[in-house]
């Protein structure tokens, strides 16, 4: 008798003790989003097409789901459905449904956008680290991983090097970057993919165009008066790079 309550127990926590395959826990990221972004174009169009959400978080244990979009987070309520996987519960009626197939976590297509696929981090997550942390991780390798040279500018013939932890080698007056992926950031730049490079306490907005072999960051214009949300258009190529590993 113990043994079976013991099994039924099991099976009424949202999919049950049935090992790896039914276990949604932990961190997914969007890897279909950075596998486009990786062949070239636009950034952020790469992410949205393939988005919008890049990384879940799942925690069957505290029942709580929460993602992350590159610029808000969402937390909500995890609920086992039998034979459906899992829904999350929002605020205001809001709901997303998730479930396995194979090694991959789904997102149910909605009103809003197509079904979206997501993978476990080949680096696995670090405990407490941010959400959204372990997609950028993978994408900042992925898109802008290995050896680049400067072609032309400041630095010229130099190596660069893009960590994905965010720091940033060899390229001057630079120790950290950050691509925008979404929010007030790509509101600033219209279409343009924009980079920020930061010394020590100082940064600025720069944007950029990246296709596999080359990297060209531009000085960023802003056009908006003093008092209103920057506006941001290309102005000279201040650095063009070449990938000369990966």
């Amino acid at each position: 008798m113990r043994a079976f309550l013991a099994v039924f127990f099991c099976a009424s926590l949202l999919g049950g003790c049935a090992g790896k395959s039914s276990d949604p826990s932990g961190t997914w990221i969007n890897q279909a989003a950075i596998d486009a972004a990786t062949e070239g174009g636009n950034l952020r169009e790469a992410l949205l097409a393939y988005g919008p959400n890049l990384e879940w978080r799942i925690q069957p244990q505290r029942q709580l789901a929460t993602y992350s979009n590159g610029f808000e987070q969402g937390e909500g309520r995890l609920l086992g459905e039998a034979g459906k996987g899992w829904r999350v519960d929002f605020y205001a009626d809001h709901h997303e449904y998730l479930s396995l197939s194979g090694d991959q976590l789904l997102q149910a297509a909605s009103d809003t956008w197509p079904e979206q696929h997501f993978a476990r981090p080949a680096t696995p997550a670090v405990a407490n680290a941010p959400l959204g942390g372990s997609f950028e991780q993978a994408l900042y390798g992925a898109y802008l991983g290995g050896s680049w040279t400067i072609m032309q500018g400041l630095g010229e013939g130099g190596l660069v090097l893009f960590q994905p932890d965010g720091r940033v080698e060899g390229l001057p007056g630079t120790e950290r970057y950050a691509l925008c992926l979404a929010g007030d950031c790509a509101a600033m730049s219209g279409e343009s993919d924009s980079i920020w490079l930061q010394l020590a306490e100082q940064g600025q907005t720069w944007l950029f165009e990246r296709d596999d072999q080359h990297l060209s960051i531009f000085t960023a214009l802003n056009r908006a008066q003093s008092d209103e949300m920057p506006d941001y258009h290309k102005g000279e190529l201040h650095w063009r790079l070449e990938r000369t590993s990966h």
